[in-house]
C-alpha cells in the first residue's frame, strides 16, 4: 500500500486552495481592515449612576454584582473587548469600541430590574386618537386598540400573535387560533373581540364593580388575577390619559400597578404589580425546536415560589387570549397569550422572531435583573488609550523580532529556512483572514493585547520547525537516509507538538474563561494562531519537508541544504535512496 507521504504534492495544492478560497470569501465581502479595540481606536463611554431615590442601599458588593450583569449582557453579542468596571461607590463605566450596534448599546442603557406583569385587558393606542373629542368624554377607555397598533407596525422582534406555552408541547390549532388571527402587534395575540377584551370589558361594563382596593406585588396570584380582570377606575384613568411619549418618565415601582408602552411606542398597557421578579428567572435562551422552523424564547423559572404563581396564572389565563407581560426599564418586551398551563416552570414564548429578535429578547431576559436602580445614563465619545506612534512603534518591533527569527533559522537551518518562512508566510496569511472574518461575524475586535496573544503563537509555530527538524537530524545520526529520516523524524515529532499545542490552547481556554476585559482578547488571540499552528504544521510543514526531501539538493546532504553531515553531526551521510517502506 503506498505511503501517505509518497503524495505530499496534493496535500500542498490542496492547502494553497483552501487559503485561496478563504480570501477569495473576504473579497466578496469586501472588507480588509479588522475592527479595532478602544486602546487603539477609541469608542462609546457609556457612565450608569446607581440611584438613591429607591431607599436601597448601594453597596459594593451590589455594584460589582450589577458590573458583571452588564459584562454578560455586553460579551453576548460576540468578543467584543468591551470593558465594564465599577468607579468609586455609585458608578459602573462601560467602554464599547469603535461605533458599537445599536441592539449593544440598548442593552447597556436597559439598567432597571426585569419584571413579570399580568395585562388589564387589551393594549391600547399608544398616542391619542387624531380627532376631535367628544363633548362628554368617556368614562372607561376602550378596550379595542386602534388600527394605529396593526400588525404591519409591529417593533421588529416583538411578533405578532406570540403564544406561550410549555416548552414540551406544541399548542393545539384550536389553543392558538385566536392568537393567529387576531395579532396586534407586539406580540397582542389576543387583540381581537373574543376572549381577550374580557378583562378590558369587565371594567364597569360587564355587570362587576371595578377592585377599588389596589393589589401590591405582595398579593397572592389570584388577587393579583382578580385586579386584571376588574381593574379599579383611578388605573384605567391613568391608562387614557398616558401617552407614549411620556414613557421615559414611567417609575417602574414592583408594587404598584403601571401603565407601560412597548419599544415602539405603538401601545400601552395596564398591568398588575410585578407577580414575578427577573431574578427569579434562572435562564432564557433561543434557538429553533426540533421538527419546527420558527425561532422561540425559551424560559426558565426557579423553583419554588415563583413556579408555583406562574403555574396558577397560567392555569387561570389559559385559553382566554388574556396576556402575560415581560417588562424591562418600564418597557413591555413582549406580552404574549397563554396557550397551555406551565406548570414546571419552563415555558417558550412562539412569534415570529428572526435569529437577531430572539436573541435579543432572550439576552434581555437573560441579563435583565440588576440588583440596583440606575439614572438616566451619560453617553460620551471616547478616543483610543494608545497615542498613533505607540501603535506604529509596537508592530514595527513585532516586524523587526519576526525578520530577526526568519534571519537567523535561514542562517541556521539553510536551505529548511525556506520551510519556516513559507509555514511562517501561511499562518500570517490564514491568521489574518481568521480576524477578518471573527470582526465581522463574531464581534471581535483586535487590540494591543490580542496582538501581542497573536505574537506569542508565532513564538509556537516556530518551537514546530526546531521540533520536527531537529528530530530528523537525530534520525540522520541513526544511519538512516535523509527520505527516510524525515519519515521516522515526523513520526517521533509530531506527538510532541501536538501535545505542546494542546498545552497552549487548554492555557488560553482556560484564561479566556476566568479573564476579564481585554486579557480575553489575549487568550482568544493565543487560541487561534495555536490552532492555525496546528494545521499549517500537519498541511504544509509536513509535506513541505517530505517534497523537498525527493531533491538531490537535500537528499545527497549538499552544505547549504541544512542536512549536510556537518549540521546532523556526522561525518558522512549516504547519497539518497530509497528505503524499505517508503515508495519512490
Amino acid at each position: 500500500m503506498a505511503n501517505k507521504a509518497s503524495r505530499p504534492g496534493r496535500t500542498l495544492i490542496a492547502f494553497v486552495l483552501v487559503v485561496l478560497a478563504m480570501y477569495g470569501g473576504l473579497a466578496l465581502n469586501g472588507e480588509w481592515t479588522p475592527k479595532l479595540g478602544l486602546d487603539l481606536q477609541g469608542g462609546t463611554r457609556i457612565t450608569l449612576e446607581a440611584s438613591t431615590t429607591t431607599g436601597e442601599d448601594i453597596t459594593q458588593e451590589k455594584l460589582e454584582e450589577a458590573a458583571g450583569i452588564i459584562d454578560s449582557r455586553v460579551n453576548a453579542y460576540g468578543v467584543a473587548e468591551s470593558e465594564v468596571a465599577t468607579q468609586g461607590d455609585r458608578n459602573i463605566v462601560v467602554e464599547l469600541p469603535g461605533d458599537p450596534q445599536r441592539e449593544i448599546v440598548d442593552t447597556v442603557k436597559q439598567t432597571a430590574q426585569l419584571r413579570f406583569r399580568l395585562v388589564a385587558g387589551q393594549p391600547q393606542p399608544g398616542s391619542a386618537p387624531q380627532e376631535q373629542p367628544s363633548e362628554e368624554p368617556s368614562e372607561q377607555p376602550s378596550a379595542e386598540p386602534s388600527d394605529s397598533a396593526s400588525p404591519s407596525e409591529s417593533p421588529a422582534g416583538r411578533a405578532v400573535s406570540e403564544g406561550l406555552v410549555r416548552s414540551d408541547e406544541t399548542p393545539s390549532p384550536d389553543a392558538t387560533q385566536g392568537g393567529k388571527d387576531k395579532g396586534n402587534g407586539n406580540g397582542n395575540g389576543g387583540g381581537g373581540n373574543g376572549g381577550g377584551n374580557r378583562g378590558g370589558n369587565r371594567g364597569g361594563q360587564g355587570g362587576e364593580e371595578p377592585s377599588t382596593e389596589l393589589p401590591t406585588n405582595k398579593s397572592t396570584p389570584a388577587e393579583l388575577l382578580a385586579w386584571a380582570r376588574n381593574p379599579d377606575p383611578q388605573s384605567l384613568q391613568r391608562l387614557a390619559e398616558f401617552d407614549c411619549s411620556q414613557s421615559g418618565d414611567v417609575v417602574d415601582d414592583p408594587s404598584k400597578p403601571l401603565v407601560a408602552c412597548d419599544e415602539e411606542g405603538q401601545a400601552k398597557y395596564l398591568l398588575s404589580p410585578a407577580l414575578i421578579e427577573g431574578t427569579e428567572l434562572a435562564d432564557a435562551s433561543y434557538g429553533i425546536p426540533p421538527n419546527d422552523a420558527q425561532y422561540v424564547v425559551t424560559l426558565d423559572l426557579e423553583g419554588g415560589a415563583p413556579t408555583d404563581a406562574f403555574a396558577e396564572v397560567t392555569r387561570a389565563i389559559n385559553g382566554t387570549q388574556e396576556m402575560f407581560a415581560i417588562v424591562l426599564d418600564g418597557v413591555v418586551l413582549t406580552a404574549p397569550v397563554v396557550t397551555s398551563p406551565i406548570t414546571d416552570g419552563n415555558a417558550q414564548i412562539q412569534g415570529d422572531f428572526t435569529a437577531e429578535s430572539a436573541e435579543s429578547l432572550a439576552n434581555s431576559l437573560k441579563y435583565g435583573a440588576l440588583p440596583l436602580k440606575f439614572e438616566v445614563p451619560v453617553i460620551s465619545e471616547e478616543g483610543p488609550t494608545l497615542a498613533g506612534n505607540q501603535l506604529e512603534a509596537g508592530i514595527l518591533a513585532g516586524v523587526v523580532g519576526l525578520g530577526i527569527v526568519l534571519v537567523y533559522c535561514m542562517l541556521y537551518y539553510r536551505g529548511l529556512g525556506v520551510v519556516v518562512l513559507a509555514s511562517l508566510g501561511a499562518a500570517a496569511l490564514i491568521t489574518y483572514a481568521a480576524i477578518l472574518f471573527l470582526s465581522e461575524n463574531a464581534g471581535f475586535t483586535l487590540t494591543l493585547p490580542g496582538i501581542a496573544g497573536l505574537i506569542v503563537g508565532v513564538g509556537v509555530t516556530a518551537d514546530s520547525f526546531i521540533v520536527l527538524f531537529e528530530r530528523i537530524r537525530d534520525e540522520m545520526r541513526d544511519g538512516k537516509s535523509v527520505r527516510v529520516a524525515v519519515e521516522a523524524g515526523w513520526d517521533r515529532a509530531k506527538w510532541t507538538c501536538v501535545i505542546a499545542d494542546c498545552v497552549s490552547l487548554l492555557a488560553a481556554i482556560v484564561l479566556f474563561i476566568f479573564a476579564i476585559g481585554v486579557v480575553k482578547g489575549f487568550a482568544f488571540a493565543l487560541g487561534i494562531s495555536t490552532v492555525i499552528d496546528l494545521a499549517v504544521f500537519f498541511f504544509l510543514t509536513k509535506p513541505m519537508v517530505t517534497w523537498l526531501a525527493r531533491f538531490k539538493f537535500f537528499s545527497g546532504g549538499h552544505k547549504w541544504s541544512g542536512l549536510s553531515p556537518e549540521h546532523a553531526g556526522i561525518e558522512r551521510i549516504g547519497v539518497a535512496r530509497t528505503a524499505p517502506g517508503v515508495a519512490r
